[in-house]
């Protein structure tokens, strides 16, 4: 009985509150009573010749590796030259020193000029996400590999759309915005990460759920988490980057 009553106390809130929802939309004549003008949007400097807007975490501008550390916290130690920064095979991956969640992200690349070897052994490098999840960097540039490996995939996990890919030695650009995982107090994933990539200006991934932790092998699985530092690959190959910035979501 009491089910019976709840059941129809529910339908009846729902019904009549749908009823007066109408009848207000219909009584609304007037233009401006849709205007909303508070909160009114921060004003910031936009993206102009290629320097970042005004509210961007520069994380390398080519002159200093302040913002990053090796995987231990010690100084970072890949090269600087030329206004731009280059792997120092066998030195180890790099991270920031501070933790991200939600955010949107620039990064320059430039594969090798001199090319050597073939498929992942070519210009092979990685944008990890929270330290956890890989945006493959790969010469992918007449390269064959495993789709779900080249250029612009989220490694092992979803292909690009295209292959967008410039010549080695020339300057490669991926515009990124990355949605963070949400984990609930017991650890249990509520909402997957996702992704959206511009390889060269091109749309590659499209809000591409992302389906665990990177892994070379075996099968994506997820560990609850807090934000994370943006980490760089040393897969061996002297893989470049420039203009790096970042801002907050």
């Amino acid at each position: 009985m009491k089910l019976h009553y709840l059941l129809l106390k529910m339908f009846l809130t729902f019904t009549l509150g749908t009823f007066a929802q109408a009848t207000l939309f219909s009584q609304i004549t007037d233009p401006k009573a849709t205007e909303v003008w508070e909160p009114e949007p921060r004003k910031i400097t936009p993206v102009v010749n290629n320097m970042p807007p005004s509210d961007a975490i520069v994380l390398f501008d080519g002159k200093n590796m302040d913002a990053w550390t090796d995987l231990k916290g010690n100084a970072c130690p890949w090269q600087i030259s030329e206004s731009f920064l280059t792997v120092v095979p066998k030195t180890g991956d790099i991270k920031t020193k501070k933790q991200f969640g939600d955010c949107q992200i620039h990064i320059e690349w430039r594969a090798p000029v001199v090319v050597k070897g073939e498929g992942q052994g070519r210009g092979n490098s990685g944008i990890f996400l929270q330290e956890i999840y890989e945006l493959q960097v790969l010469d992918s540039y007449d390269n064959r590999t495993y789709s779900n490996g080249q250029a612009a995939s989220i490694y092992k996990q979803t292909m690009p759309l295209v292959n967008a890919n410039k010549k080695p030695g020339e300057w490669q650009v991926y515009e990124i915005i990355y949605k963070a995982p949400r984990f609930n107090d017991d650890g249990i994933l509520t909402a997957p990460p996702t992704i959206t990539v511009l390889h060269n200006g091109v749309l590659v991934q499209h809000n591409t759920e992302i389906k665990g932790a990177t892994e070379y092998i075996g099968l994506p699985r997820f560990k609850a988490h807090e934000k994370g530092a943006l980490r760089l690959q040393d897969h061996g190959d002297l893989v470049s980057f420039r203009n790096i910035w970042i801002r907050e979501l």
